[in-house]
Parts: structure tokens; C-alpha cells; sequence
């Protein structure tokens, strides 16, 4: 397929919707702010980068050499967006008394396994904040004189030294961002911490020499430095979780000028990346989607609840990136049953081609625009999906509609030509019972239902019932179980 349907991305800096315009011929650059490792990530923290597989999936559907980095944060971040207090990886390794090299590799290993079960690509390179530090430093060197004063506390950046701070965000105070913290002495509201001193009288376990003193960067110079140092200056797309911009973008939008230039805004590619791209909030109303929440909604509970992770990457991909989405465990399940439809109908298609296909080269052209053109109206994927449906539903011959599914799905991430729908039984992990005996006594049971012993058969669903297997003989989609 040759496509043609011109990709255009929402601008967060810009408000607009704009074409691909990539710095570098036929390539594109994209950097995506990765997790803090002091935590486990919650369902609202994998949209982001379920959002991010799919514009860089997106990206190589149309053609560019993609260069996808994903950082990890393993230092510099505080426990709110304040410029002082408690980093989140000191305050994980004190509470489960361990080093916190050992923390940050624990929940690395965390999130890597949640990308991994998301069917989310590898990107390039994942760079790790504390393999950066000496560059963090030179950087704040370069940039200290013009930009930056000292105060007690650490290396403070001066946000009136660059043209249009803050043009990113959305919800601005005179004061500056209420979020941050006020620190005796800042000149602005606003102004933000690049480097932080260990204070006086404690060490901390990540902690490095500077011309400011011992101590560590701030969470905002990492994504600077790192970015700049893998991709250069400037570079296409910057994603990120929409709670990235009200601060933190702008923050690291105003290094990336003091860097490069102090020109304002109007220009992008002054901001270090010519697009700013954020998706939207994943709601849950019983507000167990915060980790301070204690028990918070981790991919790997909807995992040991029976669910298929997959079925969580299309209920995102179920919304436009930047509407908000609420996550319910109905709304769960209804895209479970989507994906097994899906599944099914894919299955199918190894099956040889009946009389009643046909070939209809208007037709399949017809739903290769719609696919293209949704897909490259900055990621339509519920408009994607439909298509993709559309084709399974068709006339067109098994071998055909598989080679689409193939090309849509390389896009989608659905993993459709590899899911069977025993992958898309829901069976939590508390279950003792296995399939293979559920499965005897369903086979079981079914001859007995043919012999009209029905005794039997009502005696064989108690059975299964005792040990938690739903069997749904009404179900749509054919002889179905569950585990509860």
C-alpha cells in the first residue's frame, strides 16, 4: 500500500492541528517522557505510551525512519512538583529499606514488563537519567550565567530570561504555576530548580559533585539534556501525558531555549521539538487511579482479574488520544468481547475462500483511504478500528482480507494474527481449576445436553459453577466460559 493521506498531528504549542513537517528528510525524531521508578505504573500512566507506540507505529506506516526514545527516571524527581523536599526514589528506598539502585531496577523491570504485555514496540533507545548526569551538568554550566542564580537550595532557572515561558500551558496564575512551591528567594513565581543541594547535614544516596554543590538535577533537566543529546536540536515530536503541560514542558521548553537560543515561540522548533503532542486523562471514578491511593489500579491487576492486557490497549485506542476516557471494569469487558470478536473473525481467515468472496478492487481501495485517512488525522484510531471491521466483514477473499488486517494492524498493535480467543478467557489468577479440565467437563456436559440428560448436564454447570466457571450457553459469540 502507497499512502498518500498527508499526516497531520495536534501541536499542543501551536493549538492547531498541522501537517508532518519533519526536520529531517524522511526521518522522524520522537522523545516520550517515560516513568519515574519508584512505583509501579498505573493503567493512566500506560496510556500515555500506548499513545506514543501508536504515533510511532503511525510514523512507519507512512514511511519515516523512526528514532523513538523513551526515558526513565531515576533521580531528580520530588514527590509533587515542588523545587524542595523528598526525592520519590530516596522516599521508596527508606520505606522498603533497600539501596536505591535497587528500587530504580525493580520498578524499571515493572514497567518494561507492562510495555512488553501492551504489545508497545522497543523504541530506539531507552536513556536513563543517571547515566546522564555529567551532561546535565555541562548543560547547566552552559546555560547558569544568562538564565540561572543561586540560592541556598540549589541552582534556580529564571524563567523572564526567555521570550513566551509558559506559552505551552494552560492554566497560568500571576504568580506563576500554583503547583509549584514557593522557595525564599525565587525572583518569580515560576522559576524552577535545575540543580538541588543536598541539604546541609544529610547525604543522599544519589547525589553528585557540581559547581552548586553536592547534590542532584532537577526532574525538569533530564528531559532536556537527554533529548537534545540523542536526537538534537530540535527534533520533531515531543509526547507526553497531558499532566506534563502545564510545568514540566514549559520548564523544559524555557531550558531548551536558554540552550539553543532565547527567540520566542512563534517559531516551534525554538521549543527543541517543532511538535508537542499530550494525550488525555484516563478517568476512574472510585479515584483508585492514584498511587497515594494505596491499593491503585496496576496493569497487573486487570491481568490477575482474567483480563487480557490487550483488551486495556483497545479500550484506549476505543478513544481519540486527547478525549478524556473513563475506565470501568464494564467498559473493560465490552472491549474484551470487541477484541474476541475481532480475534474470531481473523480466524477465520485461514479457512480457504468461499464461492460467495469476491475481489472488488474499488472496494478494498475505498477502505484503504478510510483506514489511511483516519490513521493520519492525528491518529483517529477509533475511525481505524472501524475500518479495520469493515474489512473482516466483507466479501473480499480470505487471503486478501488477511494481508489487510497484516498492514492495519502493524499500526493498531492488536496482535490479531497471533490472539487466539482461549488468549481472551478471562480466568483470574486465584483460579485452581485448569482449562483442560474445564474443558473435559464441558465436553462432558455438551453430550449429555445432546442425549437430553439433562440432569446431567445441570449436575456437570453446578460443577463448574462450585469452582467458579460461568458457562454462558447463551453467548453471542458461541459456547463460551468464564472463570469469576
Amino acid at each position: 500500500m502507497e499512502p498518500s493521506a498527508p499526516l497531520t498531528l495536534f501541536n499542543s504549542l501551536t493549538r492547531r492541528a498541522e501537517p508532518f513537517q519533519p526536520v529531517h528528510e524522511g526521518e522522524a525524531r520522537v522523545y516520550t517522557c517515560g516513568p519515574t521508578v519508584y512505583n509501579y505504573p498505573h493503567i493512566g500512566n500506560m496510556r500515555a505510551y500506548v499513545f506514543a507506540d501508536v504515533l510511532g507505529r503511525t510514523l512507519s506506516f507512512k514511511g519515516y525512519r523512526l528514532t523513538h526514545v523513551i526515558n526513565i527516571t531515576d533521580v531528580g524527581h520530588l514527590t509533587d512538583d515542588a523545587d524542595a523536599g523528598e526525592d520519590k526514589m530516596e522516599r521508596m528506598a527508606a520505606a522498603q529499606k533497600q539501596s536505591i539502585w535497587d528500587i530504580a531496577e525493580h520498578y524499571k523491570q515493572a514497567y518494561w514488563a507492562d510495555v512488553r504485555a501492551l504489545n508497545i514496540r522497543q523504541p530506539a533507545q531507552w536513556t536513563v537519567a543517571t547515566d546522564y548526569v555529567e551532561q546535565m551538568i555541562d548543560f547547566a554550566k552552559g546555560i547558569a550565567a544568562k538564565h540561572c542564580y543561586e540560592l541556598e537550595s540549589g541552582l534556580y532557572f529564571d524563567v523572564s530570561t526567555v521570550a513566551d515561558y509558559g506559552r505551552l500551558a494552560r492554566a497560568q496564575t500571576d504568580e506563576g504555576e500554583g503547583r509549584i512551591e514557593a522557595v525564599e528567594g525565587k525572583r518569580n513565581g515560576a522559576d524552577f530548580a535545575i540543580w538541588r543541594k543536598t541539604p546541609p547535614g544529610e547525604t543522599r544516596q544519589m547525589e553528585w559533585d557540581s559547581p552548586w554543590g553536592k547534590g542532584a538535577p532537577g526532574w525538569h533537566l533530564e528531559c532536556s539534556v537527554m533529548s537534545g543529546a540523542v536526537l538534537g536540536f530540535p527534533f520533531d515530536i515531543h509526547t507526553g501525558g497531558i499532566d506534563h503541560r502545564e510545568i514540566h514542558h514549559p520548564n523544559e521548553i524555557a531550558q531548551n531555549q536558554a540552550h539553543c537560543c532565547t527567540n520566542g515561540l512563534d517559531d516551534a522548533a525554538n521549543s527543541g521539538a517543532k511538535v508537542w503532542m499530550h494525550n488525555n486523562f484516563l478517568v476512574e471514578r472510585s479515584g483508585k487511579m492514584s498511587k497515594s491511593s494505596g491499593e491503585f489500579l496496576r496493569l497487573q491487576l486487570l491481568i490477575d482479574k482474567g483480563y487480557h492486557p490487550l483488551a486495556y490497549r483497545l479500550l484506549c485506542l476505543q478513544a481519540h488520544y486527547r478525549s478524556e476516557l473513563e475506565f470501568s471494569w464494564e467498559g473493560l469487558g465490552a472491549a474484551l468481547t470487541r477484541l474476541k470478536r475481532l480475534v474470531m473473525a481473523v480466524g477465520k481467515l485461514d479457512q480457504p475462500s468461499t464461492k460467495k468472496q469476491r475481489q472488488d478492487a474499488t472496494e478494498l481501495a475505498a477502505n484503504r483511504t478510510w483506514f489511511e485517512t483516519a490513521i493520519s488525522n492525528d491518529l483517529n484510531t477509533p475511525e481505524a478500528i472501524a475500518a479495520l471491521e469493515d474489512v473482516l466483514a466483507g466479501l473480499q477473499p480470505n487471503e486478501v482480507k488477511r494481508a489487510i488486517v497484516e498492514e492495519y494492524d502493524a499500526v493498531l498493535g492488536l496482535d490479531l494474527l497471533n490472539l487466539t480467543r482461549a488468549d481472551l478467557r478471562i480466568r483470574p489468577k486465584s483460579a485452581t481449576i485448569t482449562d483442560d479440565e474445564i474443558e473435559a467437563i464441558l465436553a462432558a456436559r455438551r453430550e449429555a445436553r445432546a442425549a437430553k440428560d439433562f440432569a446431567r448436564s445441570d449436575a456437570l454447570r453446578d460443577e463448574l459453577a462450585a469452582q467458579g466457571v460461568e458457562v454462558m450457553d447463551g453467548d453471542p459469540l458461541g459456547w463460551e466460559w468464564k472463570l469469576g
